[in-house]
């Protein structure tokens, strides 16, 4: 780690990204100059000091040099040629300059967090009370702010350790003058680090505002008792999988206990947008796009607060004809994930990594669903409109046209569609109005309502898949049904066994949570990284009049050990930490 990057001092603070526009507690800028005393002697400073810690949560838009991170998986390909993803992942340059906001400077930022955290926790109850305050409001703020410290403290960790596998874990404020990390550099076992993050979960809550408070547009985006609910019911979700189980301890039992008491407890507060003035596809839409506060999205619950953007902050993921450039193409393989409107599959059999089993570059037809590649998005799931923009489809007032030298494919433009398909999703379509004029909140949803209950939905079939059988597809029907799909889960004939239901879900937890960083992770908790990123990223050729030609956009690379990123290579010759396997 860069000293002057890790252990930067509050010359970082909130002048780095106006985190937001609504609420007041994250729009004031401090002094770049202040010192560790001074930002301690008064209550304002050290709330500022803490308060910039929300900066700190990652945005997954373009974040990866002009790339999302779901490039890097089957879902999609970036159009952009210098994209981060295509010229590190997908070629498995894991070392690549391209690559470096995700591979090295993640290290580098969440441990500048985490010693952010650690300085909060070290200081804050030094600071002397306000004269305008009483001592009952005081001891409230500041518990609010211990107890967001130790969240944040705890995300920063797990996001390490789905990079780099377990870390140093540092409570302490480290001397940036001093030797940095080479104090710490023995790795804990996967029990130890775990418990160090879920017991800060379990802990940390009670501090916080409630989840009333949150939500009002004045505190937009701070944390309440909820959010380190639902983060333990991920993690315990994700260490129950095949690919941490025997390390973690963790079993089936306890991620349905979590994603259960998250919804027996926050389940009021929580639910599925859904509103009946609009399509099902439009909710689908709107839980991403829609704010909690001010536009009374009540499905997320962890997410990233930021001002609003203009033209400028979604034109490298709109069409070549909007005049964009591109971006994120979602890939053939998304595309067949999604079943028909009526809840039947396209295609007879699906493996473990969600996707349809492939013969060529084609999955073999259900011939009961009405399935045709020659009209391939006709009758299917409302949420692939609702996250695909694909020939014909109407957009912004015309019609979306990936003929090869037509509007959005045309001859020449590098950035042109490698796949046939564009990105609709987390996209604000209100910006395109007035010529592009117009502005939109594109709040970044870390965690949501609809993946508690596929946390739920799958823990339960992993328990006991015969006994569980019609509470997981009640489960999944709540999410399929607000989406618009007709059909119920239960009257399926093709879902009898543990296996297929672990298939089904799988592909349904892809579909619903596509493009918001799950993908990634989902596939290597599943052991199934290498088949899932290292398959050819299909994509389709549309001809003047209409025939539709499936095609290879892209090989991929993958191998094992990719299922962790190298530590850095500044930190490992500095420090002599343990390299990851293969590294």
């Amino acid at each position: 780690m860069k000293k002057s990057i890790i252990f930067a001092s509050l010359a970082l603070a909130t002048a780095l990204t106006g985190f937001t526009s609504c609420g007041d507690f994250l729009d004031k800028e401090p002094s770049n100059d202040l010192s560790k005393e001074k930002t301690f002697s008064g209550w304002v400073n050290a709330q500022q000091f803490h308060y910039d810690t929300y900066n700190f949560l990652l945005h997954g838009a373009l974040r990866v040099n002009n790339s999302w991170l779901d490039a890097a998986t089957d879902l999609a390909e970036c159009a952009i040629p210098t994209g981060g993803t295509r010229t590190t992942f997908n070629i498995g340059n894991y070392y690549g300059g391209g690559g470096a906001a995700e591979f090295t400077s993640v290290w580098e930022s969440r441990y500048r967090g985490i010693r952010k955290c650690n300085m909060t926790l070290a200081e804050v109850d030094k600071v002397a009370k306000p004269a305008d305050e009483t001592e009952e409001l005081f001891a409230s703020e500041k518990a609010q702010v211990k107890s967001e410290a130790r969240f944040f403290r705890a995300w920063f960790y797990w996001e390490l350790f789905l990079r780099y596998g377990t870390v140093p874990i540092v409570k302490e404020v480290l001397d940036p003058d001093g030797d940095l990390l080479s104090g710490y550099t023995t790795r804990p076992s996967t029990k130890e680090y775990i418990n160090f993050i879920l017991t800060e979960l379990n802990e940390c809550g009670s501090g916080m505002l409630s989840i009333e408070e949150s939500k009002k547009s004045a505190r937009a985006g701070r944390l309440n008792p909820a959010v380190p609910a639902a983060l333990k019911s991920r993690i315990l979700l994700y260490l129950a999988s095949p690919r941490y189980a025997a390390e973690s301890g963790v079993t089936w039992q306890q991620a349905v206990d979590a994603a259960k008491a998250f919804i027996d407890t926050y389940g009021g507060d929580y639910k599925l947008y859904s509103e009946a003035a609009n399509t099902p596809a439009q909710n689908y839409y709107y839980a991403i796009i829609r704010t909690p506060y001010s536009g009374d999205n009540t499905e997320t619950i962890f997410y990233r607060n930021d001002p609003t953007i203009g033209w400028g902050g979604i034109s490298n993921d709109t069409p070549i004809g909007e005049g964009g450039n591109g971006g994120n193409c979602p890939s053939q393989n998304l595309v067949d994930m999604y079943d028909m409107i009526d809840g039947t599959s396209p295609f007879q059999n699906y493996d473990v990594t969600g996707a349809p089993v492939y013969s060529g570059m084609a999955p073999a037809v259900n011939p009961a669903s009405g399935y045709s590649d020659a009209a391939m998005w006709a009758n299917r799931d409302p949420r692939l409109a609702a996250t695909v923009l694909y020939q014909g489809q109407e957009w912004n007032g015309r019609a979306i046209d990936v003929v090869l030298g037509h509007a959005d494919n045309m001859v020449g433009n590098a950035n042109a569609t490698p796949t046939g398909y564009y990105m609709r999703k987390y996209i604000p379509e209100t910006i395109l109005s007035s010529n592009h004029g117009g502005t939109a909140y594109r709040l970044w949803t870390i965690i949501r309502y609809a993946e508690i209950l596929l946390n739920y939905a799958e823990a339960l079939n992993e328990v006991d898949f015969a006994a569980n059988k019609t509470a997981i597809c009640s489960i999944l029907d709540q999410i399929r049904h607000r989406a618009g799909i007709t059909g119920n889960v239960i009257s399926r004939s093709d879902l009898n066994s543990q296996e297929a239901m672990r298939n089904f879900i799988h592909k349904e937890r892809t579909v619903e949570l596509a493009f918001e960083e799950h993908r990634p992770w989902d596939v290597r908790r599943w052991n199934c990284a290498e088949q899932a990123l290292a398959r050819p990223i299909y994509g389709v050729n549309v001809a003047v009049n209409g025939t539709i030609t499936r095609k290879v956009a892209q090989q991929r690379v993958f191998d094992k050990r990719m299922y962790l990123y190298p530590i850095p290579e500044g930190e490992y010759w500095k420090t002599n930490i343990q390299q990851n396997p293969g590294w």
